[in-house]
């Protein structure tokens, strides 16, 4: 059975993946990450001293905040002003869990690393496009603060990367845009290294129970995808820290 995609792909073929870096003139690192029609703003800034359970431990922290702007999607939603909501709060905090994965908090001292995902444009993946984007300006942050001699000791360990994976009328598909995501059978995101390990893996069968034997095809298919982005992203470091 054959299945129409957005930018004529294959089931195995990623969105456009794009990350375009400097684009907050400000931040110690930023880029804007695009999966195909996904835009997310990401900026990494260094800032000293640490939550109050850290204080004292020589230990650094990685945290994100994550906002999905008012006419991000395809009706204008409201500011999150006085309270984030339960789905903001969810993706905020797999962002930061996910980045906490690349970082060695003892070589990165007592300074806390805020990472803002700031999505601009939404076709589904907004939460592994910016956990991708977030791990460049995390790099060029710390790449900068080495070159600079603010940062002694390298706290990177690895690279991390995300990618959504899904299943339709039995066909395992590759980086779901909004319309495959909302009506697949399965919804899968996949975090991981840049060498291979897994960070996180969040599955649901949306409609009906999906087999042993579909996880792992899918889960190849998402390891795949995460080699060809880790990639786009190491290249895109390194043109920042020319």
């Amino acid at each position: 059975m054959s299945i129409q995609r957005s930018f004529e792909r294959t089931p195995a073929d990623l969105r456009p993946v794009t990350f375009e870096i400097d684009v907050n003139r400000y931040a110690e690192g930023s880029c804007l990450v695009s999966f195909g029609y996904t835009r997310v703003i990401c900026t990494a800034s260094v800032e000293k001293g640490v939550p109050p359970f850290l204080k004292g431990k020589g230990e650094g922290w990685v945290t994100a905040e994550y906002n999905m702007l008012p006419r991000s999607t395809h009706t204008r939603s409201k500011r999150e002003r006085d309270k984030v909501g339960g789905r903001t709060a969810e993706i905020q905090r797999l962002i930061g869990r996910a980045l906490r994965a690349a970082v060695d908090f003892k070589k990165l001292g007592e300074q806390t690393i805020m990472l803002d995902c700031d999505v601009i444009q939404a076709d589904g993946g907004t939460r592994v496009a910016s956990i991708c984007g977030a791990w460049v300006a995390l790099a060029i942050a710390v790449g900068r603060a080495r070159k600079a001699g603010t940062m002694p000791l390298d706290p990177m360990k690895a690279s991390v990367a995300a990618v959504s994976v899904g299943m339709q009328n039995g066909i395992h598909l590759l980086d779901l845009d909004y319309v495959e995501d909302s009506g697949g059978d399965v919804d899968l995101n996949v975090i991981m290294t840049g060498d291979g390990g897994l960070v996180e893996v969040q599955g649901t069968a949306e409609k009906s129970v999906f087999a042993r034997k579909d996880l792992d095809a899918m889960l190849e298919l998402g390891t795949a995808g995460i080699a060809k982005i880790s990639a786009l992203q190491k290249a895109a470091v390194e043109r920042a820290l020319r």
